[in-house]
């Protein structure tokens, strides 16, 4: 006998809705027990003396709190969402992989009391490696295919619609903003070899792009987590736009709409995104300043990765860059500075800075003219933490709209 209201969990909004609430109310409440535990477990942060306002009152502040991010989006996803559906099941790998690797990194800082932790070559090869996973698995899953969006001429009217093609395609066809139908196929790339040399090579490609991508978003978001909820939040917003990216590939008319590749099964990620935003709203009420906990790598590893594999299945990945735009401009403020310091040292004895420090963030926290030898020195006043935060929000808020925007702009 059939539960009443049961059919509702037909409804991907319904069970997206659910979700979302379920996560929410999962970190709201485990949360604060998860911070109690880390405080008598004495999980503190380690903080080094930046000469930054307020930077030593964070020490001891428990960390390793994207443990609860991690739980408040597995519960949920392990309850509402479809564990058949290769997109959720790739998610969930993603979630449990990367969180793994943050957990370990965490772990090693506080076991030795110093801020190195997990070795670089170790964290780029967990990146990679679950970037060969999702790279591969798309490849070779039947399951993973996707409907090519092209425009006809109505023989009636003359006017041009947006039609999918009859029938589901295995390839390594991605959205590409600017150009007629939003679409780039990774082996164009490699047309120049023959029959299945092409295909493969092209898959190659693909799969390259994807283990960079990863990589990229993923080490973005663990350099972004330096001031009070401006991982989680800039996060919170990405995702919001790419579950609505989601819904709106995985539906056949709206794809038409918004005159994008139809991606069957790829619905069920607007269950998995709901939970990622729910469980970043509730660590929000504790991570807003004055932060009651901070992520970790557990957490900031973990945003990036999924944030990276989300846009990766629904076809997007070439979006990142500008939907990610804080991630990328955080992560090349430290490859210019560190560049810039190592060339100038070389060439005059004396290393110099391009910005009074790295990470982006914590040039504003530094007051102009102060004895610091860097070429941009603006803002003179030091901005307050929290001000920085809602600026760097409200940014992610633009990219995010521009994203749209780009797909309709050709």
């Amino acid at each position: 006998m059939d539960l009443p209201g049961a059919g509702l969990m037909n409804y991907i909004t319904f069970r997206a809705g659910t979700t979302l609430v379920l996560s929410l109310l999962i970190a709201l409440v485990f949360g604060r027990k998860i911070i109690d535990r880390l405080q008598l477990m004495q999980v503190g942060e380690i903080v080094r003396d930046l000469g930054i306002e307020g930077q030593m009152q964070k020490k001891g502040t428990p960390t390793m709190g994207g443990v609860i991010i991690i739980i408040s989006i597995l519960v949920p996803c392990l309850l509402i969402g479809n564990l058949s559906n290769i997109y959720m099941m790739l998610m969930i790998v993603t979630t449990v992989w990367m969180g793994a690797i943050g957990f370990l990194d965490d772990w090693r800082k506080l076991k030795y009391r110093n801020k190195e932790g997990l070795k670089g070559k170790y964290k780029i090869s967990g990146q990679v490696g679950l970037g060969l996973i999702v790279g591969i698995t798309m490849w070779l899953s039947p399951t993973i295919v996707m409907r090519e969006n092209i425009e006809v001429e109505n023989t009636v009217n003359h006017e041009i619609e947006i039609v999918h093609k009859a029938n589901d395609v295995k390839s390594p066809q991605t959205t590409i903003p600017f150009v007629k139908n939003n679409n780039f196929n990774y082996q164009w790339l490699t047309s120049w070899m023959d029959g299945e040399a092409a295909e493969t090579a092209g898959w190659l490609v693909f799969i390259f792009v994807v283990v960079l991508v990863v990589t990229a978003t993923s080490n973005g978001a663990n350099l972004t987590d330096g001031l009070d909820g401006l991982a989680a939040g800039t996060s919170a917003i990405i995702g919001v736009a790419l579950a609505i990216m989601a819904y709106l590939g995985g539906n056949i008319i709206y794809s038409s709409y918004l005159n994008i590749m139809y991606i069957p099964g790829s619905e069920e990620l607007v269950v998995f995104a709901a939970a990622f935003i729910g469980a970043l709203v509730g660590f929000l009420w504790y991570n807003a300043f004055p932060a009651q906990v901070f992520m970790g790598d557990t957490g900031s590893l973990t945003l990036g990765a999924i944030l990276a594999v989300f846009a990766i299945l629904i076809r997007k990945e070439l979006l990142i860059p500008l939907l990610c735009m804080i991630f990328f401009i955080e992560d090349l403020s430290v490859i210019l500075q560190v560049a810039y310091f190592k060339l100038t040292k070389r060439r005059y004895g004396e290393g110099k800075r391009i910005f009074k420090m790295t990470p982006l963030h914590h040039h504003f926290q530094k007051a102009g003219n102060a004895g610091i030898d860097a070429l941009i020195q603006f803002p003179i006043r030091p901005v307050p933490e929290s001000k920085i935060v809602t600026r760097f929000w409200i940014v992610g808020i633009l990219l995010a709209v521009l994203t749209f925007v780009t797909l309709k702009i050709r």
